[in-house]
């Protein structure tokens, strides 16, 4: 029931681009979500917008949340027109674990690390000991709240600890002995968000947890970004998740209708969202569920997460009957285009996806927490 969107470019954007301005913003989404069925397609638990500023004030986030209602909250509105980022986290909230509160708003933070969620992690109460248990105390004192989300947080960071990285380091020197240009790498970011996905499937397996869990993260440094659509199911459809990328987004005409282009195969600017900003056809492309989702560069980089439920023929139709009994609309109400995970291990480039018209993949939408 949540939504969530990301931006990375290569220029700032301002944030009422974003947030506020296009047809079906992620503000709009947070009281008018198109892909909910139940009969109030509210988000309105709250919200939560971060980014990244120039690297000489800090190499961590400014973090904006609040218990109002996005829709009801001036300050974002002046925040948003006043405030451009070329790195950007917004959500919207519609509970499902823990209380009403600021402390339980996406985004989350440590360090240079931002991270949200849209699902839910199923019967959570019966891991959340288990989660304590395993985790270093760091990463346990750093929770504030209450969500099931920022205990999957403490997870990645846990994850990430285990591989030989400091969540608390600066990037820079981290990125040192990842041989990249800031950060932590993406491919740390992604083999981090991957371990976390295998330890929740974990505690979910020894808890006897029978309903499948939606798991779709975004987690940043800063640098780079990684994104999943996953379900802990072999049968069952994924909440939605959706990219869009190009050369400038931007208000084509008067009364909040933007649209992406793209001047050459190349792309300035990524965008992935739970629910498309726009209502332009090919403006989005829907990530193909249980996969992770790598921004390097605004370089778009898709592999399937191949574990106990992964389906090996891109051709199989997952039930819409899971998503559809959360309120979750099956089909999307935007036509989009799609892409499927063809390659086993391998990665599809987002240069080459504006390329392919494959046939649409069956597309569930979001429970939030």
């Amino acid at each position: 029931m949540c939504r969530f969107l990301v931006y990375k470019g290569t220029n700032p954007i301002l944030l009422s681009d974003l947030i506020l301005n296009p047809t079906h913003s992620i503000l709009t989404q947070s009281y008018d979500c198109r892909l909910r069925l139940d009969s109030l397609p509210h988000n309105g638990d709250g919200f939560g917008v971060g980014y990244y500023t120039t690297p000489t004030l800090s190499a961590e986030p400014c973090i904006f949340t609040s218990t109002t209602p996005a829709w009801n909250c001036v300050n974002l509105s002046r925040l948003a027109k006043k405030t451009a980022s070329s790195l950007v986290f917004a959500h919207v909230r519609a509970t499902t674990t823990g209380a009403l509160s600021e402390s339980n708003c996406h985004p989350f933070s440590y360090g240079s690390l931002m991270f949200m969620h849209n699902g839910h992690i199923a019967n959570f109460k019966k891991i959340k000991r288990a989660i304590v248990t395993a985790i270093r105390d760091e990463y346990f004192l750093m929770v504030e709240g209450s969500t099931d989300s920022e205990w999957a947080f403490a997870v990645f960071l846990d994850t990430l600890h285990s591989l030989g990285y400091s969540p608390k380091s600066p990037p820079e020197t981290q990125n040192e002995r990842a041989g990249g240009g800031g950060g932590f790498g993406h491919g740390v970011l992604r083999e981090a968000m991957l371990g976390t996905i295998r330890r929740l499937n974990e505690f979910l397996d020894e808890a006897g947890t029978g309903e499948p869990s939606l798991l779709n993260f975004a987690a940043t440094d800063g640098h780079s970004v990684v994104c999943t659509r996953y379900v802990c199911s072999r049968t069952d459809e994924a909440a939605s998740l959706y990219f869009s990328s190009g050369t400038r987004f931007h208000e084509y005409k008067e009364g909040g209708f933007y649209r992406m282009e793209r001047h050459d195969r190349g792309q300035d600017l990524v965008m992935v969202a739970s629910e498309p900003l726009t209502f332009e056809r090919g403006d989005w492309v829907t990530v193909p569920t249980n996969s992770i989702l790598t921004i390097n560069k605004q370089t778009v980089l898709i592999h399937p997460i191949i574990d106990k439920y992964y389906q090996q023929n891109p051709a199989y139709s997952r039930s819409a009957a899971f998503v559809e009994s959360k309120g979750m609309a099956a089909e999307p109400v935007v036509p989009s285009k799609s892409v499927k995970n063809t390659k086993k291990p391998g990665a599809m480039n987002g240069k080459d996806m504006h390329l392919i018209d494959a046939d649409r993949l069956p597309s569930g939408s979001d429970e939030g927490e």
